[in-house]
């Protein structure tokens, strides 16, 4: 499956279901802003947001990529993708995150990379820019009345449609690519970030990666920030990516008061 590169840069999904709406707030290289600010009465996308953007974006890879950007789909489908248990619960939490990703505004000042104008771009944009679910399907509709007992949280159809900033930058290959079945195995919300920031590092600077400790907590985004801290939650994810054969070696060094996260990448994924 293919991801737009500028965006996988950049942090987006709190790596914990937190109810902490408040805004990602991170500097790029070169001073350039990247602010994450979630719609009104609505917290941040999270970790089943995360594994829903990137099977919108497996799908749309599948669909060869329409230049609409449009995707349709059931819920139902989508879920039993998505490996989740399908039921009330995670049909109202798909709609929730469908719809997250389209009124989560990413508000970029230098710091998302169009590819298409090749230059960084200052205004804001979503990942979405239009999501619509029928909560049915039309020829289901004469049927509701023979079961009373239906709620809303019934099952339904989606068509959502993916912004022009991320299409464009899928369109002339500015992207990261990564092996599915081997990003669904890993059981992790911060490993399989962490799997799609190493391939951003391969693309842009080869299979090894040296990056500071605090710097890698703000770009993944992670809440802790004491280095103890810091190395405890990302040590699972190291030996899951490793067993994976998605990275070689995985140490954390200190050189002075600094603390550094060391990768020697694997094979390429196919």
């Amino acid at each position: 499956m293919v991801l737009d590169r500028s965006l996988e840069a950049l942090p987006l999904f709190r790596l914990s279901d937190s109810a902490d709406d408040s805004a990602i707030d991170f500097t790029v290289e070169g001073g350039g802003r990247w602010r994450v600010l979630p719609a009104p009465g609505e917290r941040l996308p999270g970790t089943f947001d995360q594994d829903v953007y990137v099977e919108l974006l497996r799908r749309l890879h599948e669909a060869g990529s329409p230049a609409d950007g449009a995707l349709s789909f059931t819920l139902h489908a989508f879920l039993r993708s998505m490996g989740r248990r399908v039921d009330g619960r995670t049909y109202e939490q798909l709609r929730a995150a469908l719809t997250r990703l389209e009124r989560t505004v990413l508000e970029s000042t230098g710091a998302y990379r169009d590819a298409v104008g090749c230059c960084p771009i200052t205004g804001q944009i979503t990942v979405l820019s239009s999501v619509h679910i029928d909560r049915r399907r039309l020829t289901d509709h004469d049927q509701l009345a023979l079961f009373p007992t239906l709620t809303n949280n019934e099952p339904g159809d989606a068509r959502v449609v993916f912004s022009s900033t991320v299409r464009g930058n899928l369109a002339v290959g500015h992207t990261i690519a990564l092996s599915a079945p081997r990003y669904l195995a890993l059981n992790s919300p911060v490993a399989r970030r962490l799997y799609r920031l190493l391939e951003v590092a391969r693309a842009e600077g080869g299979p090894s990666w040296r990056i500071a400790l605090d710097r890698l907590a703000a770009q993944l985004p992670l809440v802790q920030r004491y280095p103890s801290h810091l190395q405890r939650v990302l040590q699972p994810a190291h030996e899951m990516l490793l067993a994976a054969g998605l990275l070689r070696e995985a140490s954390f060094e200190q050189d002075g008061r600094t603390w550094f996260a060391q990768y020697s990448l694997g094979p390429r994924s196919s």
